[in-house]
């Protein structure tokens, strides 16, 4: 079982910057791909970035892409989204998620991760 928490979230004025962390204990070395979702009123869950934890490996969904980094530091077991140029459409609960479990379909699908945080709210105003 892994447990994940989430922080960093708040209200930030369009074209600002915020970072989110993600804390992971429990059976830490058992995930091996890690992601950011992230959820608006009304709409579906979406996967915006993911990295692979063994390589480091990276990807985005285009609506983030070059605006979102993801990171992590394995030593303090802690998960990053350093988002950039914020705009209005990025106001959602923001979710870390882990995968521990084999999953063959792509990486922005919510179904193939089986631990989430709680989630953190992400504002941005004009």
């Amino acid at each position: 079982q892994v447990q994940l928490v989430e922080s960093g979230g708040g209200a930030v004025q369009a074209g600002g910057s915020l970072t989110l962390s993600c804390t992971v204990s429990g059976h830490d070395s058992s995930v091996y791909r890690m992601g950011w979702f992230r959820q608006a009123p009304g709409k579906e869950r979406q996967g915006i970035a993911t990295i692979y934890r063994p390589t480091g490996n990276t990807d985005y969904d285009a609506s983030v892409k070059g605006r979102f980094t993801i990171s992590q530091d394995n030593a303090n077991h802690t998960l990053f989204l350093q988002m950039n140029s914020l705009n209005l459409e990025d106001t959602a609960v923001y979710y870390c998620t882990a995968r521990t479990n084999f999953y063959g379909g792509p990486w922005w699908k919510a179904e193939g991760y089986n631990n989430w945080g709680q989630g953190t709210q992400v504002t941005v105003s004009s």
